[in-house]
């Protein structure tokens, strides 16, 4: 007969734990930070140039039959309602013309050149954080072992997907290793940070004089900031996916590894 047994093993090693709170503070401020750029032009299109017939993405505000502003969002040529939340919001007990609300920008309601010198500082500790985890992880054989998906891994992945749906996490053994599922969302994610850095690159005039093939590549600064904005949008995706697998499958246990580096597993030992 089998008992589960609750024990402490050492899950995550502490360059891990480190990088990651590090990349935790980066991306919440370039997040914030990014929609307060955003908003001093609350447009996205492809090509070279802003213009009408490439936009595919805009929020703006227009008075009502009240003499309130009402915000407004179209996308692909659809336009929704999205008063109180895009386009339009309230700033100091005031509705005023804004893409995304105040509360989601950082550092302020309307400061466009601190939020850019934020923005810039905090991308490129994050650049370095990443290249710091990307030379560790492949030094140590962390990338390998454990981010890498193996022919077993890849077998398993339509019954990973069936478990997660079910909210079924593993347990034992296999709670201790990256499943294929998780293997695959990092590194997509390791994919589309590096999209997301090359993309500002291609945004940023002294690079583009220095890279102007990045640009090019792209089809124009206008297609990068669409791009940019995209992969963000799916990273934030991954993070809400992510902290709601964090939320239940055991809060206090997974937290508590990624500060301490233990983490509680039941292990079914026999007993008699």
């Amino acid at each position: 007969m089998e008992m589960p047994i609750a024990q402490r093993v050492y899950r995550h090693r502490w360059p891990v734990r480190v990088l990651h709170w590090v990349n935790v503070i980066c991306l919440t401020v370039l997040l914030g930070s990014g929609l307060q750029i955003f908003n001093a032009h609350p447009s996205l299109s492809w090509g070279q140039a802003n213009t009408d017939e490439g936009t595919w993405l805009a929020m703006g505000a227009s008075r009502g039959a009240d003499n309130a502003l009402h915000g407004a969002t179209t996308l692909f040529g659809h336009t929704f309602r999205t008063d109180g939340v895009l386009g339009a919001s309230v700033v100091n007990g005031h509705r005023v013309q804004r893409g995304f609300p105040a509360w989601a920008t950082i550092p302020g309601p309307a400061w466009l050149a601190l939020g850019r010198r934020w923005h810039f500082f905090f991308a490129w500790v994050f650049v370095i954080n990443g290249l710091l985890y990307l030379a560790w992880s492949i030094g140590s054989g962390h990338f390998r072992k454990d981010l890498v998906p193996t022919r077993r891994d890849l077998r398993g992945f339509g019954q990973s997907v069936w478990d997660h749906l079910r909210l079924r996490h593993p347990q034992g053994d296999e709670a201790l290793r990256y499943n294929v599922l998780q293997r695959l969302a990092y590194l997509g994610v390791i994919a589309a940070l590096c999209g997301i850095a090359l993309m500002g690159m291609a945004m940023s005039p002294r690079l583009d004089a220095a890279f102007p093939w990045l640009v090019d590549w792209v089809g124009g600064r206008q297609s990068a900031r669409s791009i940019h904005f995209l992969l963000a949008c799916a990273l934030v995706a991954f993070l809400a996916v992510h902290l709601f697998e964090v939320l239940i499958s055991g809060v206090v246990n997974q937290v508590r590894s990624m500060i301490t580096g233990f983490y509680t597993v039941k292990m079914k030992v026999p007993h008699e």
